[in-house]
């Protein structure tokens, strides 16, 4: 409660500063403000020199750049209402044949506008050509009309396809983004595994490894992904698989609307080929009597006071080797914040005797502040057949925050939600490795580059802690490394003091 008067008081422009709110985190980039409608990350680029993200918010698309995507500064906000002359919906950014960095987006509302196009009109990526309707037409010259939502462009060879989100997504193309030819189904025919009534918004298709990956998200059920194959004579997708990046959490009743944990994602690709992503996360802290907005029919959404601060994920690379597992790796340029690096080898996490089930915690680790990064790796042989955990900000009630690997049921559990990953699937001699990146009350965390889960505890304050415990049976941890990472949001702190992100 004190925490939502706090945040209250500052809507009102009084109370402590932005810089010793406990919401403003040290490694993660969020939005510059006490408020935000939504935090889609939108139009992303490499560009001379230059990292560039854009995020939405209700004034248009916020505008940060970085030189290793982990130190941001804020821009003025071009790509604004004031420019478009209409609200800015969520989009995502492309490169033309000639190079330049373009966005596509949706100007309107839900049940009206039009999607439009825009190239970068200088090197900053400050200024942007007028907008530019996408108006598919069948062979005849007619207009085809589509559900103009959330769309995504990609370019192969001498065409660009454009396509829109919804729940009947379809794919156009064209050779100057001025003239566009309608073509069908984006999909060819889409997985028996994907729930009935999932549309497909945030949409992000590109290739990776030997395939084509497509990220997008359910607006019920939050991130997920496409891989399988395009069909060039076709000019369609052919998705063989489907997986997910968001998941259900214990806490949050089926009544209640969505699971936004992991939500609206963008990637784009380095200038030495790797695929990264971001995406605005949600996690934690829910007022469940409260919706914060209700949806035409009446359905009520829940979100939380992070929800209004726009958190992004940590950057994620994604790839796909040839045993067809995709890949999920922090951002390799993280490792360049560690600092007093602390290691300790062949830990043994006892049972206590005679517990009928009952499993006894001991701390393993003091935290080195509240951003830091921990890397934990298992003998796989230690953890085949084990349901091991950790705890972390764990109170004299041993109440805090798990990890848990669960073997029997193939899961990792983080916070309150479960994720697949079972130590059974991974190679044979290969351990298991779990890498925790922890930023106040936010925790992400990475096993063996297979699966990644995000989670909160608002509650972390004084409890710096790591517990273990081993169910049943004596555990060896081989190795138990500790960071400190060093803040990167001396830019949020400039963009709060300035507001030069704001629009009149």
């Amino acid at each position: 409660m004190f925490r939502v008067i706090i945040l209250s008081l500052m809507l009102l422009g009084v109370g402590r500063s932005f810089a010793a709110d406990d919401l403003v985190l040290n490694y993660h980039l969020m939005h510059a403000g006490t408020f935000n409608a939504v935090g889609d990350p939108n139009a992303a680029f490499f560009w001379k020199g230059q990292y560039h993200l854009h995020y939405y918010m209700s004034e248009g698309y916020a505008h940060v750049s970085s030189p290793d995507m982990l130190h941001w500064k804020w821009h003025e906000t071009s790509l604004s209402r004031n420019f478009t002359g209409n609200n800015i919906c969520s989009g995502t950014g492309f490169y033309t044949k000639e190079g330049r960095p373009a966005v596509i987006f949706h100007l309107g509302t839900f049940t009206t506008g039009r999607i439009h196009t825009s190239v970068s009109a200088d090197d900053l990526l400050d200024r942007w050509e007028t907008p530019v309707p996408v108006i598919p037409r069948d062979a005849n010259g007619n207009e085809v009309n589509i559900h103009d939502w959330d769309p995504d462009c990609f370019l192969i060879g001498d065409t660009y396809y454009a396509y829109n989100g919804g729940w009947d997504p379809k794919i156009m193309k064209s050779t100057d983004l001025e003239n566009w030819t309608f073509v069908g189904d984006l999909f060819d025919v889409e997985p028996d595994d994907v729930m009935f009534g999932e549309d497909l918004s945030c949409g992000n298709f590109f290739p990776i490894g030997d395939k084509w990956m497509l990220l997008c998200i359910s607006h019920v059920l939050g991130c997920r992904y496409y891989i399988g194959e395009w069909d060039a004579p076709a000019e369609k997708f052919v998705p063989e698989l489907a997986g997910r990046m968001n998941w259900e959490r214990g806490d949050v009743p089926d009544n209640k609307g969505i699971w936004p944990d992991f939500f609206a994602p963008e990637s784009f690709l380095t200038p030495d080929g790797r695929r990264v992503m971001w995406a605005w996360i949600v996690p934690g802290d829910v007022d469940f009597d409260k919706p914060s907005k209700i949806l035409p029919g009446g359905t009520p959404l829940y979100y939380s006071a992070i929800y209004r601060r726009s958190v992004q994920c940590l950057p994620r690379e994604l790839s796909l080797p040839e045993d067809g597992v995709l890949r999920i790796r922090p951002l390799q340029e993280l490792e360049t914040l560690r600092r007093n690096e602390q290691k300790e080898l062949d830990i043994t996490i006892n049972t206590p005797k005679k517990t009928h089930g009952i499993c006894g915690y001991q701390q393993i680790a003091e935290l080195p502040g509240e951003a830091c990064e921990l890397e934990i790796i298992i003998p796989r042989s230690q953890a085949a057949r084990k349901k091991i955990g950790f705890l972390l900000f764990a109170d004299d009630e041993m109440d805090g925050f798990p990890i848990v690997i669960k073997p029997n049921a193939g899961t990792i559990k983080v916070g309150g939600v479960e994720a697949p990953f079972a130590v059974a699937d991974l190679p044979e001699g290969e351990d298991l490795d779990l890498r925790i990146f922890i930023d106040k009350y936010l925790v992400e965390v990475f096993v063996n580059n297979r699966q990644a889960v995000v989670g909160a505890y608002m509650d972390y304050q004084d409890k710096l802690t790591l517990h273990a415990y081993s169910y049943q049976n004596t555990t060896k941890i081989s190795e138990l490394t500790t960071w400190s990472l060093e803040p990167t949001n001396q830019g949020l702190l400039d963009a709060w003091e300035s507001q030069i992100w704001k629009t009149e």
